[in-house]
C-alpha cells in the first residue's frame, strides 16, 4: 500500500495559525464587518476544525447573521466539511459557488481553509450570501420584459419615438443591425435583405422612405429602387 501523502505545506506567503485561538483573534473581528458590509442576508461563519477528528455536527465557533442558514455558535459543518478533512493535501478554497439552504433558497458562497505551519487545515472561514430575493426580482422582471426574438420569432415588434421620422430610423437601425455587420461591409445580397425587410415592414410607403433607406444604406435612390424590385421578385 503506497503511504498516505503528507499535507501541503502552505507557502512563504500564506498565513498559517498554530491554534485555533490565533485564527479567532485574527478574524473574529473582521466577520462583523464583513457581516456589516454585506448586509443582512450576508452569513459569515468560522469553523473550528483544528481536532484530530472533528465533529462535523459541532465546527461553528463563530457566525454573524446565522439567520441565513438557521446556524448557531456549537452549530454544523455543511456538506463540505467530510471531503476537506479527508483530503487535506487538496486546495479546497473555492469563491462564488453556489450553495442551497434546507427550504430551498440559494446561495452564492466562499470558503478559504486555513491551515497551520505543517499544512493541516484547522479552520474554514465561509461567507454566504442569500440570493433569493435577487432571484425572485430576475423571475419578476423576466415576466416583465418582452421576449427576444429568439424566444418569439413570429411575435410583432413595436417602434416608438417622437416622430414618425424617428420612428422609421429605429426600425431601418434595427433592420441594418439584424444583418450582423456595418453597412460599409455590406454586400449586394446584405442591402437587398435590409430593402426588403423594411418594404415587408410598410417603412417603404412611409413618406420619403426610400430617401431614407437609401441614405443609410449608402447607395441612391434608384440603386435602392432596383433593390425593391429585386427583393420582391424573389418573393
Amino acid at each position: 500500500m503506497l503511504p498516505e501523502p503528507a499535507p501541503a505545506i502552505a507557502d512563504a506567503h500564506t498565513p498559517t495559525f498554530e491554534s485555533i485561538d490565533e485564527v479567532v483573534a485574527v478574524y473574529r473581528p473582521a466577520m462583523r464587518a464583513m457581516a456589516a458590509a454585506g448586509g443582512p442576508g450576508c452569513e459569515v461563519v468560522l469553523h473550528d476544525l483544528s481536532a484530530d477528528e472533528p465533529d462535523l455536527d459541532h465546527t461553528i465557533i463563530a457566525i454573524e447573521n446565522g439567520h441565513v442558514t438557521g446556524r448557531k455558535v456549537g452549530g454544523p459543518s455543511s456538506s463540505l466539511g467530510a471531503e476537506v478533512i479527508h483530503n487535506q493535501t487538496a486546495d479546497h478554497d473555492a469563491f462564488g459557488y453556489r450553495g442551497f439552504t434546507s427550504d430551498g433558497r440559494q446561495l452564492r458562497c466562499s470558503s478559504v481553509y486555513l491551515r497551520n505551519s505543517t499544512g493541516t487545515i484547522i479552520a474554514a472561514l465561509c461567507i454566504n450570501v442569500d440570493v433569493s430575493a435577487l432571484q425572485q426580482a430576475r423571475t419578476l422582471l423576466d415576466r416583465l420584459l418582452p421576449l427576444s426574438a429568439a424566444e418569439a420569432p413570429d411575435a410583432p415588434s413595436e417602434y416608438f419615438g417622437k416622430d414618425l421620422v424617428s420612428v422609421m430610423d429605429a426600425m431601418v437601425t434595427d433592420a441594418i443591425q439584424a444583418i450582423g455587420k456595418p453597412v460599409s461591409q455590406m454586400s449586394r445580397d446584405d442591402r437587398v435583405a435590409v430593402v426588403r425587410t423594411l418594404d415587408q415592414q410598410g417603412v417603404l410607403q412611409m413618406r420619403k422612405g426610400m430617401e431614407h433607406v437609401a441614405s443609410r444604406l449608402n447607395i441612391s435612390r434608384v440603386t435602392a429602387y432596383s433593390y425593391l424590385d429585386e427583393a420582391r421578385d424573389a418573393g
